[in-house]
């Protein structure tokens, strides 16, 4: 760019000179003094054109193809590397950095981040006035561009540079060959231990073009590398210290839907340091919806006043994937997920998405790697988080109960959902400091009840002391079919959803009587694949349960046994009985129906809901998770169980639109006033066929 060139600097006193020079050169105006730049003018439109439109029209070229991303699970590994930096050494820095490529390329990284103004070290203090350290970091770093020819990874190294007479503490960013972008760090510590200000000029705001070794380089803040074969693939940059303050580059990243920020940094040690430096950066991911990549200086760096620990962490979402033993320099790598966070801004963020930095284009392999460990059991945690959960069911109906001024009752099966909701019953008359026997719990056997859930659920009520009564609905069912003309040899469907309507209906004119609030008892899995009676069990006046998949609902009662000594038989028994819906008569008494039989394992179809509910994975790629989390089911019978979810899901929507109030207990709710909203005329069709095709 030709430069306009203007003295003297008191032309600023005369405004109208300004205007009629500002339009009528086509460039920027650099007002001067003895020589030196001091200001710089431009109109309106030389900005836009030069400035504001051109990153415009280079990110059109990015994201006309920003959807084509089919073939991709978007997983993308990265890594953390810390040298054993020889400060002021850059030709050692240099050889060490070769050598962890070459770790890095033999993990398959496709991302690799080191640590802050790694080619020199970051404790040189004034010694980075010295010419030769910074030209020879100029060096190194256009050895490492062709070091680089034929790897398709993105490289990120620290080094000092020199731009228009200032020198910036930067990142570069090295791709197959090429220096792609010189990242400027924004914000400068100059307080306490750190003087950055006396050595490095911030670069905020600052952005533009340089030569280096025949190639213009874009150099700036505001940077996002692409990748071409995923432009969900997003890269952003920023440096230590602008992790820490509250105007981190990072925001305006993310903003411009970078998806991954990687942070080069040189954080001391002082006690208690590295937990809330962890918080940080969990915080920051979380909040900006971003995977967070962070590879700090190690001890081989100068400890005149501190030391540095090589900290290193890989986040996403907010959650720690993987991080290094602090004081120890060996890398790490992890794969990440980039597919929830995409899911997660469309939903939340779509509205403050916006643009407005420079994208540029980078050459990484994508494959669909992941060897991370696959938690097979999503919704599963710690005591403390199921006790977290016992106490929002229970505050919850608690409130509901007080609302109204209103009894619990509930039908009482023996099985495990019925238990969980009674459980839910009586820590919400702790809540609202009532007796135990307020609670109103009726056994319903009929057909097909068996000896053991009978007899468990006279136990549980008996030890917990609720107002307990036991109705046998045979004759009224019988009653019922036989006024309707139903065949008595058939065990059909109405055979069995009559027995769901007869107990719901006890249950409702029960309420009337006693002043009573109906607890359903139906959990999430069931309400998923629609496996309950319209109008049976599938109706309440306020459903406790309906967050609580059926791996949590096992899991809740196990641990409330571990806390109730007094119920740990009872309860313990009630979890190792078989799953059913005892609608079919058996001469032994003994359990025959077996849902897990019916409809498939629970374990693979909570699975499917975290994924499919969560995520919004694809079924290719639900398949791709499941066959890594269950290692102990054939992939066929998985594939299998996974089409059944998808039929059952999509077909039975009619039963979700229709849902009495529920509490939102997990991250997971169908709830047809909030989270989950669909057509109850759906196709399964086009997810079935794409298992199909595989």
């Amino acid at each position: 760019m030709k430069k306009v060139i203007i003295e003297p600097i008191t032309i600023l006193r005369d405004t109208n000179k300004i205007s009629e020079l500002c339009n009528y050169y086509k460039e920027p105006i650099y007002i001067t003094k003895n020589g030196t730049n001091d200001l710089v003018i431009m109109s309106d439109e030389v900005f836009q054109t030069k400035y504001a439109v051109s990153y415009d029209n280079e990110l059109q070229t990015v994201d006309s193809s920003f959807i084509n991303y089919t073939n991709t699970f978007n997983f993308v590994r990265v890594g953390c590397h810390t040298i054993e930096t020889s400060v002021l050494n850059v030709k050692d820095n240099l050889d060490k950095i070769k050598k962890e490529i070459e770790i890095g390329k033999k993990n398959k990284e496709k991302i690799m981040v080191f640590s802050e103004l790694t080619l020199t070290g970051y404790s040189c203090s004034d010694m980075f006035f010295q010419s030769s350290l910074i030209n020879n970091s100029l060096n190194a770093l256009i050895d490492l561009k062709k070091f680089t020819k034929g790897l398709k990874a993105l490289v990120i190294i620290g080094l000092p540079i020199s731009i228009d007479g200032r020198l910036y503490n930067a990142a570069a960013a090295i791709n197959n060959g090429h220096i792609l972008g010189i990242v400027l760090k924004s914000q400068l510590p100059n307080y306490k231990e750190f003087y950055e200000g006396r050595h490095f000029s911030s670069g905020a705001g600052v952005n533009g073009e340089i030569d280096i070794d025949g190639e213009r380089v874009s150099y700036g803040t505001r940077i996002i590398f692409v990748a071409k074969d995923n432009p969900n693939i997003r890269v952003g940059i920023e440096i230590c210290e602008d992790l820490w303050t509250y105007d981190s580059p990072s925001i305006d990243l993310a903003k411009s839907n970078a998806t991954i920020i990687c942070n080069l940094s040189a954080s001391n040690e002082l006690a208690g340091k590295n937990r809330f430096r962890k918080d940080l950066i969990s915080v920051t991911s979380s909040k900006l919806n971003v995977a967070y990549i962070y590879c700090s200086a190690g001890q081989n760096e100068s400890t005149t006043d501190v030391l540095y620990g090589g900290a290193s962490y890989i986040y996403n979402g907010g959650y720690l994937i993987k991080e290094n033993k602090l004081y120890d320099t060996e890398s790490i790598f992890a794969d990440i997920d980039i597919e929830p966070l995409l899911r997660d801004r469309q939903m939340k963020f779509s509205k403050i998405l916006k643009n407005t930095c420079k994208n540029i284009l980078c050459d990484i392999e994508c494959e669909d790697m992941f060897e991370e460990k696959i938690n097979a059991y999503p919704f599963l945690g710690s005591d403390e988080k199921y006790q977290e959960i016992l106490d929002i069911q229970a505050h919850a109906l608690a409130q509901r109960l007080k609302h109204i001024n209103a009894r619990p009752v509930l039908g009482l099966s023996g099985g495990l959902d019925s238990t969980l909701a009674l459980i839910v019953c009586i820590e919400a008359m702790k809540v609202l400091g009532k007796i135990n026997s307020d609670v109103i719990a009726i056994s319903m056997p009929c057909f097909g009840t068996s000896k053991t859930t009978a007899d468990n659920a006279s136990k549980l009520a008996e030890v917990l002391n609720v107002d307990f009564s036991v109705i046998d609905i045979k004759e009224s069912v019988n009653l019922h079919l036989n006024s309707i003309g139903h065949n008595d040899e058939e065990k059909d469907i109405a055979y069995e959803n009559a027995q769901a309507r007869e107990r719901t209906q006890i249950l409702m004119d029960v309420a009337n009587m006693k002043n009573g609030l109906v607890i359903g008892t139906g959990d999430l899995s069931e309400a998923c694949l629609g496996w309950s009676t319209y109008n049976g069990d599938h109706m309440s006046n306020y459903a406790v349960n309906i967050s609580i998949p059926k791996t949590l609902v096992k899991e809740l009662v196990r641990y409330y046994a571990k806390c109730n000594k007094n119920l740990s038989s009872i309860l313990l028994d009630i979890i190792n009985t078989p799953i059913s819906p005892e609608l079919i008569a058996d001469s032994e008494k003994e359990i025959t129906q077996r849902t897990e039989d019916i409809i498939g394992p629970y374990e693979l179809h909570d699975f499917f809901i975290f994924q499919i509910l969560k995520y919004g994975y694809s079924p290719k790629k639900v398949f791709f998770l499941a066959k890594k989390a269950f290692k102990n089911y054939d992939h066929e019978i998985i594939k299998k169980w996974l089409i059944v979810f998808y039929k059952r899901f999509i077909n039975s929507q009619f039963k979700r639109s229709c849902l009495p109030d529920g509490i939102k207990a997990t991250q997971i709710s169908i709830s047809p006033r909030g989270d989950l909203r669909m057509p109850s005329d759906g196709d399964y069709k086009m997810f079935e066929k794409e298992l199909l095709d595989l």
